[in-house]
């Protein structure tokens, strides 16, 4: 079992999904996801993909600066890029995270979004000594809330004032696993 969380970035597959490494050959469809504003319409206002305009800089530096408390990875389906999962807000001290996901906007509606965030839970389950997994969802974001709730999820607070990192304060419904 791994102890830290982020000792090595994991290749995590599991019922036709893979979460691997984003890579230069995700490029083009990475600039395409982060252009979209369908794709954003319920996230917070500061994510590591929208930080630089450049997503090739993007890429190259992603996993210099997101292995301290946080992992994003690619979401794949059929070797094809469909979107990012995100562990953040690591503390071993607490043996706690949180994971978030967010997809293409043709890759909606098809089990993707419960599928990836179901290989989320089974790696930290069997593979970490991650012991509390939450997630927050912005409240008018009931797709997102569905997905957690079929996955067991626990609607714990719901309009929490959160700081996001930027911006201000963003409510948000917190949920615990």
């Amino acid at each position: 079992m791994i102890k830290n969380l982020f000792p090595i970035i994991p290749r995590i597959e599991n019922d036709g999904i893979v979460l691997d490494r984003i890579t230069q050959k995700d490029a083009e469809d990475l600039k395409d996801f982060v252009s979209s504003s369908a794709v954003y319409e319920y996230e917070p206002t500061f994510l590591f993909e929208k930080k630089y305009d450049d997503v090739t800089y993007v890429i190259d530096h992603l996993y210099d600066e997101c292995l301290e408390s946080s992992l994003i990875l690619g979401i794949y389906v059929d070797d094809k890029f469909a979107g990012i999962a995100e562990f953040y807000g690591f503390s071993d001290r607490i043996h706690k995270v949180s994971i978030g996901f967010r997809l293409s906007e043709k890759y909606w509606s098809r089990g993707i979004g419960t599928r990836a965030v179901k290989a989320m839970i089974d790696y930290l389950e069997t593979q970490t000594n991650i012991e509390i997994i939450q997630a927050s969802t912005l409240p008018e974001n009931n797709r997102s809330a569905r997905v957690l709730e079929k996955l067991g999820f626990t609607l714990v607070v719901k309009n929490s004032d959160e700081d996001w990192g930027f911006g201000g304060l963003t409510p948000t419904d917190k949920w615990i696993l």
